[in-house]
């Protein structure tokens, strides 16, 4: 059985295993946009927040803090009678689960990218968030996450097809800026050609008029 809230924000899904056993498919079937919240140094529930896909853990508000950290000290044996205890988060991408861990019991691949806070009682942010509370008896975690991975690679693929054809038009533009600049120093070859042709032209015309005054002051005696 999966437990679903709705943030105060109204946005975001929050959600939580049962017990122990459920954690364990909550730990293997989540997905890249998932934030996995827990008491730190005490037992307590696996609380997640399913944050938008492209979403970073920067981009989490204050208030959806509040409401995950509130929910899981609530759910929390020991962590519940405290005034203020402390809780981690971190990405699911960044549980690390091996065989010889207990039931509910994860390490990090990173632990450098877990975060820690510190969070008081707050019953009015935890009784506002169970009004929400809806349960699941029967999630089927593998096919949500086997659809969120088909959508990703439809994402992928779209992209992909997104960059081709923007290379392709700026091809396009990079080809016809190089016939502009192919035509213009051809129009300027031209032009210094033509200027050359007349230049030779002009020479020439001034040597037939300089031939020309010679013969005619020979014929003058000159």
């Amino acid at each position: 059985m999966v437990y679903y809230f709705t943030s105060r924000c109204g946005e975001y899904t929050i959600y939580v295993g049962k017990d122990k056993y459920e954690n364990e498919d909550l730990i293997k079937y989540g997905l890249p946009e998932d934030v996995w919240f827990h008491v730190d140094d005490l037992s307590s529930a696996h609380v997640y927040l399913r944050q938008k896909p492209g979403e970073k853990l920067d981009d989490i508000t204050e208030d959806l803090l509040l409401d995950c950290s509130s929910l899981v000290k609530a759910n929390s044996i020991s962590g519940c009678k405290m005034n203020s205890v402390y809780v981690v988060y971190t990405r699911w991408k960044n549980l690390k689960k091996t065989n010889s861990m207990q039931d509910g019991a994860v390490s990090y691949h990173r632990p450098d990218n877990v975060r820690r806070m510190k969070v008081e009682k707050n019953k009015p942010v935890v009784n506002a968030l169970n009004k929400t509370k809806i349960e699941d008896h029967h999630p089927n975690l593998w096919q949500l996450q086997q659809d969120r991975e088909r959508e990703m690679v439809d994402e992928k693929k779209q992209v992909k097809k997104k960059q081709i054809v923007e290379e392709r038009m700026k091809q396009k533009e990079r080809n016809l800026a190089a016939q502009k600049t192919k035509e213009y120093h051809e129009e300027q070859e031209k032009g210094i050609d033509a200027q050359i042709e007349r230049t030779r032209l002009e020479n020439l015309n001034l040597s037939d008029d300089d031939d020309s005054d010679e013969s005619e002051g020979s014929l003058l005696g000159f």
